[in-house]
């Protein structure tokens, strides 16, 4: 058997059934070994495209993701999803062929040290030595990538050792020195977690990523009813906890609900769950919930202290801890007082009384306080209308701007990964390739890629993967002739000076669509899009449909980059 036969029998072990990529020379060997697997490959036409459909891949399923590239630049190119994935946490497999070893470090064509380069952005990458050690080496990823915090990891093959004589191999105890996660929480730390909480009068929940990686969403909502805590999700834990229960305060963060974000600046206790004080979420660090003691609870220990003491730090599985703590506090005796947080949810519902996310009568023009936008369909109206026509049960990914903050707050989800978007690194691009790795994973789902023009121009050769691999996903494309939310902080604070931000020359989205092979429609008037969207979702393929909406509609609320969170516009 080749080095290359061995990978295939490798990731078939460990259950793969789909991997997404691009061939090329120094990944041939690879390629020829899928001849004989039954694991479907799907041609992605980007290498960032297949990454960054492992990614949705990944986060649709909780599975790992794979994606191949060939050395070079196939391999440079795969560098964006694997930060992505680094900054989201998501478990990730990248196999990138290489030159051969005889031409190592001889600046070879299409040699690029992608050890190197990826060394700061993964849980590890393994160069491989010998054919004999490549079926370790994918068990070894796996286990990295998917335990503890998950996280990409990469996987370099010289083109001879994929070609050469391997032998067939039972993997055994993963090699992975130094990674040994505490998944089991302290007893006495989760003790003092539950007479925290049964001693403080104004206490919230903050739910990050970490609970959807952990399944650790079924966990998240018992302790907040047992307790009657509120709880504030940030952008990678929207779903995490159900939208339509009461405790729920919306997204917290620079452009999150109003309530979150004042009841964490009042909290005299905060427990943080599976997030890390990122600073899209806190604003002036130093500003963030001032009065709270923090209960930090988290699988990776490197974040608890990072940027926020803990008064009381846990590190263990968010799905363990959580269930922990639940049966601590349950067990407290005396109970604690059942009406001692009535003070501060009557505080909590007043907020809510005055969220600015319903659109008035009079539409953007009286929201904005005379100075709307005007024409164009209300982003808001859109959104509605996918959210009823979906009922709340697709999967959503979004690229990022303006319209990603405009879904994470108008969307409603009650359960975890149906949410998929792009946090921590912030990658226009990502949401059409992430929804091709969705819907590759879970063909009966319904699945929505959320998008801006400019956004979606970055990768927009998917839609011809879309067409000939039969991915269904619809394309609901807000466009405005310009990278929104670039314009909006230019107007707000860069004194309106408008530089580069202009997409005026955007293409015809409906006829693009149609020459890929994808269904489309363009819609202008408010009145026209519940139907569009409705038609839209029908398709039995792939369908985007474009919608013009207001060109000066700014997504609020938010606070300034920086800024305490208190001091919110909008």
């Amino acid at each position: 058997m080749r080095g290359a036969d061995a990978l295939t029998k490798a990731l078939e072990r460990e259950g793969v059934e789909t991997v997404f990529g691009i061939p090329g020379g120094s990944a041939l060997p690879i390629y020829d070994a899928l001849v004989d697997s039954p694991i479907r490959h799907v041609l992605m036409r980007h290498e960032a495209g297949a990454g960054h459909a492992a990614e949705g891949y990944a986060r649709a399923t909780g599975r790992v993701g794979v994606a191949f590239a060939t050395s070079g630049p196939g391999a440079t190119n795969l560098l964006t999803p694997i930060c992505d994935a680094y900054m989201d946490s998501t478990p990730t497999v990248f196999v990138t062929g290489q030159v051969r070893t005889d031409l190592l470090g001889t600046n070879a064509f299409q040699e690029a040290d992608v050890i190197g380069m990826t060394a700061p952005m993964v849980k590890h990458a393994i160069a491989v030595e010998s054919a004999d050690e490549i079926q370790q080496a994918i068990h070894d990823a796996f286990h990295l990538a998917r335990t503890g915090r998950p996280g990409p990891v990469l996987v370099d093959i010289p083109s001879d050792l994929a070609r050469g004589p391997a032998r067939d191999r039972e993997p055994h105890a993963p090699n992975t020195p130094g990674h040994a996660p505490t998944t089991k929480p302290n007893g006495k730390q989760v003790r003092l977690a539950a007479q925290a909480i049964a001693a403080a009068r104004r206490p919230v929940l903050y739910a990050g990523g970490g609970v959807v990686h952990a399944e650790a969403a079924e966990e998240l909502a018992a302790l907040a009813r047992l307790a009657d805590l509120p709880v504030a999700t940030t952008l990678m834990a929207l779903g995490a906890f159900p939208a339509s229960d009461r405790r729920w305060l919306g997204m917290l963060g620079m452009h999150g609900t109003k309530t979150a974000n004042w009841a964490v600046d009042e909290a005299d206790l905060l427990i943080c769950v599976g997030a890390r004080f990122d600073d899209r979420v806190t604003g002036a660090l130093d500003h963030f919930a001032p009065r709270a003691k923090v209960i930090h609870l988290d699988v990776d220990p490197s974040e608890i202290g990072k940027l926020r003491a803990a008064h009381v730090p846990i590190v263990a599985d968010a799905k363990r801890g959580l269930a922990a703590i639940a049966r601590s506090y349950a067990a407290l005796d005396p109970a604690p007082d059942a009406g001692r947080l009535a003070e501060w949810w009557a505080r909590i519902d007043a907020w809510r009384a005055d969220e600015p996310f319903d659109v008035p009568a009079g539409g953007w023009a009286e929201m904005d306080g005379g100075n709307g936008p005007g024409e164009g369909v209300d982003p808001h109206a859109l959104l509605d209308a996918v959210q009823a026509a979906t009922g709340g049960e697709a999967i959503v990914t979004t690229d990022v701007g303006q319209h990603q903050m405009w879904a994470a707050n108008r969307l409603r989800f009650e359960r975890p990964r149906r949410w998929l978007t792009s946090g921590g690194h912030g990658t226009m691009g990502f949401g059409l390739p992430a929804a091709l790795g969705a819907q590759a994973a879970l063909p009966r789902e319904t699945v929505v890629c959320v998008s801006g023009e400019g956004s979606l121009l970055m990768n927009v050769q998917e839609l011809a993967t879309a067409a000939e691999e039969r991915l269904p996903v619809k394309i609901v494309l807000m466009h405005n002739a310009a990278l929104g939310m670039v314009r909006q902080q230019q107007d707000m604070f860069w004194d309106g000076r408008r530089a580069a931000v202009d997409l005026g020359s955007s293409p015809d989205w409906s006829l693009l669509a149609r020459a890929f092979g994808v269904a489309g429609r363009r819609v202008t008037e408010a009145d026209e899009v519940a139907g569009a969207v409705a038609e839209t979702l029908a398709e039995p393929g792939p369908a985007l449909l474009e919608v013009r909406i207001a060109p000066e509609a700014d997504c609020l609320p938010m606070f300034k980059p920086g800024s305490p969170a208190r001091e919110m516009i909008g």
